[in-house]
């Protein structure tokens, strides 16, 4: 799979920022300062994007699809990881994108934006 649009993709959704997690070798991705995505890789250095879902869609996904697995070195209720390399349509893709930033920026106070203070 093509995910060479997710890092465009992800900065393009409002006020998300990024850093890189040396001591992970990962980058993650921030919306009001609460990481909705990570890229890294697994044990065997496959490269893995993980993200935040509601935990039963997360179950049904890994069900589903193979390439689709509880959180490494996450929280395996609420999160996800799916393999770079593995064999997930684009569209449930940028859908768990959008629906791990909309969980992250819905459950932040809404003074978080709040450009007045």
């Amino acid at each position: 799979m093509d995910t060479s649009w997710v890092d465009k993709f992800c900065l393009d959704m409002p006020f998300t920022t990024k850093d890189y997690q040396p001591v992970w070798d990962a980058q993650r991705y921030f919306v009001g300062g609460k990481m909705f995505m990570m890229r890294g890789k697994y044990k065997d250095k496959r490269p893995i994007i993980t993200l935040k879902l509601k935990p039963e869609y997360g179950y049904l996904l890994r069900e589903q699809y193979d390439d689709i697995i509880p959180g490494y070195y996450s929280n395996k209720e609420h999160w996800n990881s799916i393999f770079e390399d593995g064999n997930i349509p684009i569209e449930l893709l940028k859908d768990m994108l959008i629906e791990s930033y909309n969980l992250i920026y819905h459950s932040l106070p809404k003074r978080t934006f709040d450009n007045t203070k």
